[in-house]
């Protein structure tokens, strides 16, 4: 392909898709090694801007794509804990392993990208709360420095901890969990149900997790399931969305990733139609969701789906839908939330007298 036609391919994916991570954006290496410089100030999580999303604050989370769909938090009976993926890419002037959660900027962009069109999904079914962490740099990713990127997400991890802590102690009250991340905000989701649900008492409290866009292995905890029906209970789901026909580099079948389809909610391979599609929000969230657009058939521990169709999609060279993991099955992913969320109601109705 050449350079204009990548140029234009890029431009098409970042109006199909929010702008989280580097794909509509440059993103700068940090050059110093960790440690050398300061790192950001740490969120205090008394303080609602410490918050891109909570019930009782006015933010993004809040919105629907469709007058018929309801911000239905003020009366939900469960909360949801949901954590944003890499939105930090670094900034000219700036060498920083970990994004600063005071930085307007930043702010936006996950607020613009990843709350708006993926925390939203869940408030038709619970509280939404979602902490501003100090997130590792995209760059930690592929970083040959081991170390560096190992502490940037430390510290990031140590900031979702703090955040979950102080949710609990003052937040939650008892009340049953979704947790839901995508991306970076899936590895700490990850961690986070061993460190706090799996063989512990809160582990009762799960109505489900969404562990969406990172490779997770059925194996990665031992009590906490692959959900495999669509109203379990419990249990987590996992995707990550790829072109029909496409492998990731290093990519080798078989292998043991758990995979959730996100139009059947079930992890055997069957192929599901697009007809089942009931929504996919494009750039424009107020445009309301756009039925059909994919299909959806799970492959060698990947999702696949066929290309979508939309105006100005034949220009799309991508074959890696990460960062449309919500997008594509968004009015699905709803529907989901709030079934698993009635059916975990009705099977603890006793114990949540």
């Amino acid at each position: 392909m050449s350079k204009t036609g990548f140029k234009i391919s890029s431009i098409l994916l970042c109006l199909f898709v929010i702008s989280v991570g580097n794909s509509c954006s440059k993103w700068l290496i940090p050059e110093t090694s960790y440690g050398e410089l300061p790192v950001p100030l740490a969120p205090d999580y008394s303080d609602y801007k410490s918050w891109a999303a909570l019930p009782d604050k006015k933010d993004l989370a809040d919105r629907t794509p469709e007058s018929y769909l309801k911000d239905e938090q003020e009366n939900a009976a469960v909360d949801v804990f949901y954590l944003h993926p890499t939105t930090y890419v670094g900034r000219k002037g700036e060498d920083k392993w970990n994004g600063p959660i005071h930085d307007e900027k930043l702010n936006k962009k996950t607020d613009e990208g990843a709350i708006l069109f993926q925390a939203s999904v869940f408030n038709g079914a619970g509280k939404v709360y979602a902490p501003r962490y100090r997130q590792a740099h995209y760059h930690s990713y592929f970083s040959k420095e081991k170390t560096n990127a190992d502490q940037a997400f430390a510290l990031a991890y140590k900031d979702v901890k703090t955040a979950f802590e102080f949710y609990l102690k003052n937040y939650n009250k008892g009340r049953p969990i979704i947790i839901a991340g995508h991306s970076q905000g899936t590895n700490h989701a990850e961690q986070l149900l061993k460190d706090y649900f799996e063989g512990k008492p809160l582990q009762e409290k799960l109505v489900v997790a969404y562990l969406v866009g990172m490779p997770i292995e059925p194996s990665s905890f031992k009590s906490i399931k692959v959900c495999e029906t669509p109203e379990e209970t419990g249990c987590f789901c996992s995707w990550r969305s790829y072109e029909k026909g496409y492998y990731p580099r290093k990519h080798m079948a078989p292998n043991n990733f758990a995979v959730t389809n996100p139009l059947s909610w079930r992890t055997d391979s069957s192929y599901v139609a697009k007809e089942k599609n009931e929504g996919t929000v494009l750039r424009k969230f107020k445009k309301g969701l756009k039925i059909g657009i994919t299909d959806a058939q799970v492959h060698q521990g990947l999702l696949w789906i066929s290309k979508p169709k939309f105006f100005g999609s034949a220009f799309i060279r991508f074959k890696n839908y990460h960062i449309a993991d919500y997008n594509l099955f968004y009015a699905n992913i709803r529907k989901n939330a709030q079934l698993r969320t009635k059916s975990y109601l009705n099977e603890n109705k006793k114990s949540l007298k």
